[in-house]
This record gives structure tokens, C-alpha cells and sequence, in this order.
């Protein structure tokens, strides 16, 4: 219980920095271009042309009910996180609607409006993803849609969200909805590559006669595991040992570096790993 109290403590500026992130693409980029891209804010965007109410205030309300469905399903440490930061979301709109009264689009341009959100969106659903929280409203639908259909997060994202964009038909021009649903479905396929990009490893396999300087170099100096794997050659039917450990980007280049160093003919393969579970030893 403390370890976890301490791990979240360690997430929190994290989290507060991804929420306010999300909260800056909104209010800057989504909210004065009228673009609806799929999101309980955007959703919220579309009520308050029927609702007498802040976009703010709309948006908690909606996340509030979504929060207890993604409590029950995805677990309470998800249902934690992300009520904080479903309270934070909106206090950072209310706080951005009284520094910034009136906003109006910097670019002037719905389409650059749209990348512009999508790119800083992007950055801000990565980090709270990482952190096994969400910003609220549909990226709980998402996280739930993940973990019983194992869909990845950003079509998950899209899915939902794209509902929500052709919805802003009922108070927005043509032209508005089918910028909307683009960039729904973009925004979905940039926070994957954002995730990956925070969590990609390196699948790197390694044949050569120098196996055991290799392994100890792994073991002990990387810090790492690594597996030995029986290979026989089609060519001359010799038994080989390969090597295959699984690294980050810092330790990869290092590694590349000892082998290129120890053995420059040694046979390399290398492969992209984005998610990898196992249980730590104790």
C-alpha cells in the first residue's frame, strides 16, 4: 500500500503536467475553431450551443458518470488517477477561461487549428497513458475498449471519439464535421506513435563466437537479461549459441557499440518490441 501511495506521489507532477498539457490543446486550438475532435470536451463544446453553462463545467459533469463506469471496469488505481485528473481538466479550463476570456484562434485557420491540437494533444494523452491514468471522459471509454478487446489505445480513441465528431453536424457547418472526424481518427494514430515512442525496446539477437564476454557484458554491465538460444547453420551445419536480450534505446546503443568493439563480424538482427510483460524477479 505505501510502495503504491509512493509510486502514484512519483506520478503526480507528471500527470498534472500531461493534464494541463491536454488542457492548453483544448482551450487554445479545439475550442475556438469549433472543430469537435472526439472527446468528452468536445462533446461538451457541442451542449453548450443548448446548455447555458461553461464548456468547463459541462465537461466535469460528463466526466463524472464516465468515471464511475471506468472505476468498475478498469480498476481503482485507473479510477484514482483519473478522477484527479478529470477534477484538474476542468479547473484548468475554468482557470484558462478567466486568464483568457473570449479567446479567439491564433492561426486563424480551422486546418491549422487541428494539427496544432492534435500535435499538443498528443504529447499530453502519451504521458498520462504512461502513467496508467487518463484525462477523462472518452479516453475511459478507450482504456476499457483496451482492456477487454485489446484494441490499441488510438484506435480505441478514434472509435469513440468519431461518434462524437459527427455529432457537432447538429450545430456546425459541413466543412467543421468533416474536419472533425479527420482529425479524430489522426489524433488516435499520433498518440499511438507518441506511447510507442515513450515505451519502444529493442528485440536484439546476436551470433558470435565471442558469446560469453557478450552475456557478461549484458548481465553485469547493462544490467539486463538475455536468453541463449541452439542455432545450426544451413550452410555448414555448425552449432551456434544466439543471443537474445531485449533493451532500451539508451542501452541498445551501448551494447552496439561493445559488440562492434568486440567481435565487428559478429551477426546482428535487431526488432522492434512495444509492449513487453513479465513478472520481476524479487
Amino acid at each position: 500500500m505505501l510502495a503504491n501511495a509512493k509510486q502514484w506521489l512519483k506520478e503526480l507532477p507528471k500527470i498534472t503536467v500531461g493534464v494541463g498539457i491536454v488542457a492548453c490543446a483544448v482551450y487554445f486550438f479545439m475550442l475556438p475553431s469549433h472543430v469537435s475532435i472526439g472527446s468528452a470536451t468536445a462533446l461538451a463544446m457541442i451542449l453548450s450551443n443548448y446548455i447555458p453553462l461553461p464548456v468547463s463545467a459541462i465537461t466535469l459533469c460528463l466526466n463524472v458518470g464516465l468515471l464511475i463506469i471506468g472505476f468498475l471496469t478498469v480498476g481503482s488505481e485507473f479510477g484514482a488517477k483519473t478522477v484527479y485528473c478529470a477534477i484538474m481538466l476542468p479547473v484548468f479550463l475554468g482557470l484558462l477561461e478567466q486568464l483568457f476570456p473570449g479567446f479567439e484562434s491564433i492561426t486563424r485557420d480551422p486546418l491549422l487549428d487541428v494539427l496544432s491540437y492534435i500535435l499538443v494533444v498528443g504529447v499530453g494523452l502519451a504521458l498520462l497513458f504512461s502513467c496508467n491514468a487518463s484525462s477523462g471522459g472518452l479516453d475511459i471509454v478507450a482504456m476499457i475498449m483496451n482492456k477487454y478487446t485489446h484494441m490499441e489505445l488510438g484506435k480505441a480513441m478514434s472509435l469513440s471519439g468519431i461518434v462524437v465528431a459527427l455529432a457537432s453536424v447538429l450545430c456546425y457547418d459541413t466543412k467543421t464535421v468533416v474536419l472533425s472526424v479527420l482529425g479524430t481518427y489522426m489524433g488516435g494514430i499520433v498518440v499511438d506513435h507518441f506511447i510507442f515512442g515513450l515505451n519502444i525496446k529493442r528485440r536484439v539477437c546476436i551470433i558470435s563466437p565471442k558469446v560469453d564476454e557478450i552475456v557478461q557484458y549484458i548481465l553485469h554491465d547493462l544490467h539486463s537479461g538475455a536468453s541463449l538460444n541452439q542455432t545450426i547453420g544451413a550452410y555448414d551445419n555448425v552449432v551456434r549459441k544466439e543471443i537474445i536480450t531485449i533493451v532500451d534505446k539508451r542501452e541498445y546503443k551501448a551494447l552496439m557499440d561493445y559488440v562492434r568493439k568486440t567481435d565487428p563480424r559478429a551477426f546482428v538482427t535487431v526488432y522492434s518490441v512495444n509492449e513487453i510483460r513479465y513478472t520481476p524477479k524479487k
